[in-house]
């Protein structure tokens, strides 16, 4: 759901970039799951970096197809909701998420256990759904939460 009706601010794209420079953390032979639509983009980018994808305009809140590993840019002002659910799914995730989410107790609870982190050098460039501006970088950093992904470090930082 692209939760265009919710907040304005929640309706960020990630762009390809964003996508690419984590392609070697997201196995190629798992089904993806994508829930929050927006612009709808993200799966032509996943399909042509070679992933099977699951990307539709549902409800992430009463929707959840067979998949393997969900890996989107979420709504940022339900992200405990979302992160609520995705703990009661057990199944694993990376999500761009804000810096500061991994102070906040609720986070820490949910996933201290299983989480792993990829921070990127450069912060990934977003695309509003509305606004003809591209290339959208927040005055925060984001990062790739990532659980019970099995990567080889816990802390990683890339490029």
């Amino acid at each position: 759901m692209s939760f265009t009706n919710d907040k304005e601010s929640d309706n960020y794209a990630t762009d390809k970039k964003g996508w690419e420079i984590i392609k070697p953390y997201i196995p190629i032979d798992k089904l993806i799951w994508s829930p929050f639509y927006c612009d709808g983009k993200q799966k032509e980018y996943f399909e042509e970096m070679g992933y099977n994808i699951i990307h539709e305009d549902r409800d992430f809140f009463s929707y959840t197809p067979e998949y393997d590993i969900l890996v989107d840019n979420p709504p940022f002002s339900k992200m405990k909701d979302i992160c609520i659910r995705l703990k009661e799914i057990d199944k694993p995730f990376i999500l761009i998420a804000f810096s500061k989410v991994i102070l906040m107790k609720w986070f820490q609870k949910l996933f201290k256990d299983h989480l792993q982190v990829i921070v990127p050098f450069k912060r990934p460039t977003f695309t509003h759904l509305t606004n003809p501006k591209k290339g959208y970088t927040p005055p925060f950093g984001v990062q790739y939460y990532c659980y019970k992904m099995n990567l080889e470090k816990d802390l990683i930082f890339i490029d």
